[in-house]
């Protein structure tokens, strides 16, 4: 609605009303919501959404169901920006295949890690990580999942359209019980040092 409309019917209604009640500027006009508090980002003690992931079996894509993924199970879950990105490959990754035997001793049955990537990419990236046997590489290509979970990231101005933020959860029988994710470009609470010291 355009401000002059508003300025007038303003002008209008308090030409009626005793000055303690009159009506603020911009009184009537309908509040533009940002995107961000429309789209609710998963929390604690929620569920977490259905839907399908891709990964690399026998040499192509196969579908993986997050409800298979975290029905009766504890799982480390990890997202990251983009496979072969630098922090992800330097540091998130190789974080979570080298403490994978302690996370499994303090309880976890998998650990997963998703990007908005495609399953060959994740296949590849996995293979060169060594994060066979011990990280499961999740491919969530459309964004659909990470959507889902409120956690979208616009990369447009770099050239990667929408992605995953960085982030990590636990997940118990698929309920979250602990929620990190990372502000801005960091990398600290998302990490698998982190996740040993919360379980």
């Amino acid at each position: 609605m355009p401000r002059a409309f508003n300025v007038g019917r303003e002008l209008a209604v308090n030409a009626y009303l005793p000055a303690r009640f009159h009506v603020p500027p911009g009184w009537g006009r309908k509040r533009q919501v940002p995107k961000q508090e429309m789209e609710m980002t998963i929390k604690v003690g929620d569920k977490v959404p259905s839907a399908t992931l891709m990964q690399m079996q026998d040499g192509g894509p196969k579908p993986l169901s997050t409800d298979d993924l975290f029905t009766g199970k504890k799982v480390a879950f990890f997202a990251v920006p983009g496979a072969f990105t630098p922090t992800c490959s330097a540091k998130h990754l190789p974080g979570f295949v080298q403490h994978a035997d302690e996370l499994k001793q303090k309880g976890v049955d998998a650990i997963a890690c998703v990007s908005v990537n495609d399953a060959f990419v994740m296949g590849a990236w996995g293979d060169q990580q060594k994060a066979g046997g011990k990280v499961l590489m999740l491919a969530d290509g459309n964004g659909d999942f990470t959507r889902a979970l409120g956690l979208e990231m616009d990369a447009s101005r770099f050239g990667m359209g929408k992605r995953s933020q960085r982030f990590s959860m636990v997940v118990d029988n698929g309920v979250v019980k602990a929620l990190n994710v990372e502000e801005g470009g960091g990398f600290s609470v998302s990490s698998a040092e982190h996740m040993l010291e919360q379980l």
